[in-house]
């Protein structure tokens, strides 16, 4: 039999044969060749025949596959109350972040006053921070899929710590600017990673409950900078508002341990790193950040300081757009957004992000500059509308979790109830004090829920898994931009509207009697500050309501229904 087969085989080649099948030795299987003391065809047939196939596929390519580089796969984690204790870890450590920006943002006073800077410099630890943590959310994704989520997520929260530690201990004023910049590096790159876990991790029945933890970062964590930043400044020492974030930041370590499953390297992909983007996008971003947040104290575009950040960060920001539609491996897919849903949730987020940093801004600076108010007098109306958010946005998700109601229509309701706030704000007066807000304020709680949720559904609805990274570094940029140009946007405004408003009201005034003294000078300069600071309060409260407006007009002409990922009945 084994004659017909193979032809022109002899005793050696049955004895090789046989000893190739047992033990795989591939000196044996070679051996195979030399013993066909035959022509080519009749090696030909040999080497066709079903024996030495079985043969070579058993032993020879499975050594090869066995020393072929594989492509790593992330860990399939089986949702339970480990993934829940590491997704709470990573919410925390995201939440700190947010409210540490906000803490030092507040207390910059007391900050100045220890550090013995003056207030040009303060505005630059600002800028370098957010200018950093806002480039940092670009870039994120690509890194923690490459070195692994639970690796880059502790990375970013340990630098995150340590930076924190170090920042009340800096020598001088360029040390303390470099590490509020490092610690902005180490932020930023924590939002990103929250709502990877979220949309990786989760079943479908209860995702929408774990971006409801991803809005906190816009709707809480905004809102509870004062009320800490005056407990700190108030009652401890103005260091704690550094130190505020280690005790926290810890714990959310050991949850992330415990939680996140460990994901293989894949280093491979430094590869195909998109050198040319990181080249061209950081600085784009960190340049319009700065730009927008220093135009206003720099006379926009009378300072050529501003001119060549804005202009050069455009230029870079088209390079980097161009750079990142070629290249095969980006770190922003902009076929994406040829999904109208994304692209809406997108456009439409910048604008509410605008209206809640204003509705949030202009009590606070009224009060302050009207009546006095410190931060610890602030914090009460900050804190009404924070801590209920933790109670109202899971309501609103499982709400969105329902199939026969649009999520559409409870954003066109969030934005509505928004632009009602407005509209009645903009009958204040003077005489307002913080009670006369908290009306509004009950407005905002479930307005902002409201408003936020539906945009998450539609970001990330029908988004595949393996785009899940390139939807989370564009809703993440997106906010971060959006956030420093409603700054931008906000001071700009004021300034201008004080500017008109007090031209005005001194032209009517003219050479009254009134100014006949020079204590009643002083007396109408202070009115005349109140009465402007009022005006102004009331134009942006009616500019952000006819934001909130349009913001609604866009809804019937861009997106599409979105469904929950796993509706209820």
């Amino acid at each position: 039999m084994q004659d017909r087969i193979y032809p022109g085989a002899g005793p050696e080649f049955r004895a090789s044969l046989h000893s190739a099948q047992r033990c795989g030795c591939i000196r044996a299987s070679c051996t195979l060749i030399r013993c066909l003391n035959v022509n080519f065809p009749q090696r030909l047939a040999f080497l066709n025949c079903r024996g030495f196939q079985s043969l070579w596929n058993r032993f020879f390519m499975s050594s090869l596959s066995s020393i072929a580089p594989q492509t790593a796969r992330p860990v399939a984690a089986t949702f339970g109350p480990q993934v829940v204790i590491g997704l709470l870890g990573v919410l925390l450590a995201v939440l700190i972040a947010g409210i540490n920006e906000g803490v030092t943002r507040t207390a910059m006073a007391d900050i100045r006053g220890a550090m013995f800077i003056g207030a040009d410099e303060a505005s630059w630890l600002i800028a370098g921070y957010s200018a950093a943590s806002v480039a940092a959310m670009a870039f994120a994704p690509w890194f923690a899929v490459t070195l692994s989520l639970r690796r880059f997520t502790l990375g970013a929260i340990s630098a995150f710590v340590l930076l924190a530690l170090l920042c009340p201990l800096a020598p001088n004023y360029p040390s303390l600017l470099m590490l509020r910049i490092l610690q902005g590096l180490a932020a930023g790159c924590l939002p990103p990673m929250l709502m990877t876990v979220a949309l990786r991790f989760l079943p479908p029945d209860i995702k929408l409950y774990g971006l409801a933890g991803y809005a906190l970062t816009a709707t809480f964590a905004p809102g509870m900078g004062t009320p800490l930043a005056a407990l700190w400044t108030e009652y401890f020492n103005w260091k704690w508002t550094f130190w505020q974030v280690i005790p926290p930041c810890l714990l959310a370590m050991v949850a992330v341990v415990h939680g996140i499953p460990q994901d293989p390297l894949r280093l491979e992909r430094f590869k195909q790193f998109n050198w040319r983007g990181l080249l061209l996008g950081l600085p784009a971003i960190a340049a319009l950040v700065i730009g927008m947040l220093q135009g206003n104290r720099l006379d926009w575009f009378e300072s050529r300081l501003i001119c060549g950040l804005l202009g050069g960060g455009l230029l870079l920001l088209v390079a980097f757009m161009i750079n990142e539609w070629f290249t095969p491996v980006p770190f922003f897919k902009l076929q994406m957004l040829g999904s109208r849903n994304l692209s809406h949730a997108l456009l439409t987020l910048g604008g509410l992000l605008v209206v809640l940093t204003a509705v949030a801004f202009i009590p606070s600076a009224y009060l302050a500059q009207v009546h006095g108010y410190r931060p610890l007098q602030t914090a009460p109306l900050m804190l009404i509308v924070a801590l209920p958010q933790l109670l109202v946005l899971p309501l609103v998700a499982g709400l969105c979790n329902i199939r026969w109601i649009d999520c559409r229509w409870v954003l066109a309701l969030g934005l509505g109830l928004l632009a009602l706030y407005c509209a009645l704000a903009t009958h204040m007066t003077w005489e307002w004090i913080r009670d006369n807000f908290y009306a509004l304020q009950l407005l905002q709680i479930i307005a902002q829920p409201m408003a936020v949720m539906p945009l998450l559904m539609q970001a990330t609805g029908g988004i595949a898994p393996p785009d899940g990274p390139f939807a989370s570094a564009w809703f993440n940029t997106v906010r971060g931009l959006a956030a420093v140009l409603a700054t931008g946007v906000l001071e700009a405004l004021t300034t201008a509207r004080q500017h008109f408003h007090s031209t005005m009201l001194v032209d009517h005034l003219g050479n009254s009697p009134l100014l006949a003294t020079d204590d009643s000078v002083a007396a109408l300069s202070q009115r005349l500050h109140e009465q402007v600071v009022v005006l102004t309060s009331a134009d942006l409260y009616w500019c952000m309501g006819w934001l909130a407006a349009a913001l609604i007009l866009l809804i019937p002409l861009m997106p599409g229904r979105v469904y929950p990922p796993r509706a209820l009945n």
